[in-house]
């Protein structure tokens, strides 16, 4: 009778620690730091360049699709509320790897420095890569830097990447077939594209690296910056790619830009006759690249193994022949890149990690750049550092969204057109514009619950909520030596 019972028992702890188990996901114990023979797991960012909310067919795209990428989401998890930490990209990259938003990070502004760079993030920044390197992970950068010049505190190579190729110069990543880049401390002269030729498609080469470094190494754990520059003004694309789009995007929109002389190849860009099937080649070119770092990650078995996030830096950009009205780049959203609208930072986002993240699932989950480091500091079973502004949403992507801690705002400033902020608060966004113009800049209010659009401003009707939004937008920030916002006032409604 005893020994019946003590079989009962047993075989009621069994089911009970099975029913304990998410039955969507895979037992979570390598997230468990007490686990000490947990795996950390190989994480793979990719951070598109000015690509639109709705510039995916996951998100609405109609005019073209973009299957690896929908595969992707398909297999993970799509968030629909998530933002990228600026609304250009040297302080929306700085936002991400340091996990402090544009009123705390060192960069909060594109500032050049010449003949190459831009303004460095200081010595005693702790990037997201210096923190993963204190898991064992190896750490590369493939794409576009812009946050140091060559040799520079702010280069990646003092910022906790062991390896980088591509462009260190956001200004140079204008071009898409560029006289150099840069492998760590060597500045690789491109021959195929000396003078005026076109021999070496420059995204074509960071990709062929970026797989050679999964290869390399796939017997440690990883964290893989792919930061590309498509779809980035310049419109240009390899002529056997713009070739299978040419004539199908009409009517067809041209661009005359610089193509010869002084100044060519040092920021200013060339000319497109054919900008819709340029842009449209580009994204099918980047999709297509998703889709092989994807593979690779499967071929060599690495899959259960390894979370891929795939988003971009900022809304689509009108430069250079762009043309995102024509291919509702944004939706419903206002405003493009360099707007604190919607438009211009609520961008994809999309995280795969098969076994553990549901697929084909969606969050609405309000999340931001800033969140990240906390984010992949907890899948590597480090502490979070008690000074950021994120919030990890690893329990958002393991299905465990009770337990999803929320923001109580998010904060944004930016340095250009007279100076802007804005604010998002639950369902509340405030914008701010011409701050720095006017210190009578009234305040304008939405509710994005029912108008995604901002179409509808209710600061009047809720100067409540509106007052709230000022005083966060007064003490959300700290003062920057470099990137100064003057002493901004609130005396406008």
């Amino acid at each position: 009778m005893k020994k019946g019972i003590q079989i009962l028992l047993s075989i009621i702890f069994l089911v009970f620690m099975y029913s304990c188990r998410d039955s969507n996901t895979k037992d979570n114990t390598l997230l468990n730091s007490s686990n000490e023979n947990k795996k950390a797991p190989n994480i793979i960012y990719i951070l598109a360049d000015d690509l639109g909310y709705g510039d995916l067919s996951c998100y609405g795209q109609k005019n073209f699709n973009t299957p690896n990428i929908d595969k992707l989401a398909s297999n993970g998890m799509l968030f629909t509320q998530h933002y990228s930490g600026s609304t250009v990209c040297a302080p929306s990259r700085s936002a991400l790897l340091t996990g402090l938003h544009t009123g705390h990070t060192a960069i909060r502004g594109n500032k050049e420095v010449r003949p190459e760079g831009q303004h460095p993030l200081p010595d005693n920044t702790f990037t997201i890569a210096k923190q993963l390197k204190k898991a064992g992970y190896a750490t590369g950068a493939f794409g576009k830097w812009g946050l140091g010049f060559p040799g520079s505190d702010g280069d990646p190579l003092n910022q906790g990447f062991d390896t980088f190729f591509g462009y260190n110069c956001q200004r140079q990543g204008h071009h898409y077939y560029p006289y150099h880049l840069w492998s760590n401390k060597d500045s690789i002269m491109l021959q195929e594209n000396s003078g005026l030729k076109k021999g070496l498609y420059a995204p074509d080469l960071i990709h062929k690296k970026t797989l050679e470094y999964i290869e390399s190494n796939k017997n440690q754990p990883f964290f893989l910056y792919v930061p590309s520059i498509i779809p980035h003004a310049e419109l240009a694309a390899p002529k056997e790619e713009l070739k299978k789009y040419s004539g199908k995007y009409l009517p067809e929109k041209s661009y005359k830009g610089l193509d010869s002389g002084k100044g060519y190849r040092r920021g200013k860009y060339e000319s497109q006759a054919e900008c819709h099937a340029a842009f449209v080649a580009m994204i099918k070119l980047l999709d297509k690249q998703v889709g092989e770092i994807v593979s690779k990650v499967e071929e060599l078995g690495l899959s259960d193994n390894t979370i891929i996030v795939f988003t971009s830096d900022n809304g689509p950009h009108k430069e250079g022949g762009a043309d995102p009205e024509y291919f509702d780049s944004n939706g419903e959203l206002k405003g493009f890149k360099r707007d604190l609208y919607e438009g211009g930072i609520r961008v994809p986002m999309i995280a795969s990690w098969p076994g553990y993240i549901k697929s084909n699932t969606t969050s609405n989950h309000i999340s931001a750049f800033w969140d990240v480091f906390p984010t992949f500091s907890e899948l590597a079973g480090l502490e979070v550092p008690k000074n950021l502004d994120g919030i990890s949403f690893l329990p958002e992507l393991m299905g465990n969204n009770n337990n999803q801690k929320k923001h109580n705002y998010l904060y944004w400033e930016f340095h250009e057109r007279g100076g802007r902020q804005a604010v998002r608060m639950g369902d509340w966004k405030a914008v701010r514009y011409n701050v720095l113009k006017n210190p009578e800049a009234p305040l304008e209010l939405y509710n994005l619950s029912n108008d995604i659009g901002e179409k509808n401003n209710l600061s009047e009707k809720h100067p409540e909520i509106a007052g709230e939004m000022k005083l966060i937008m007064t003490e959300a920030r700290t003062h920057s030596e470099i990137f100064t916002f003057g002493n901004v006032s609130f005396k406008g409604n």
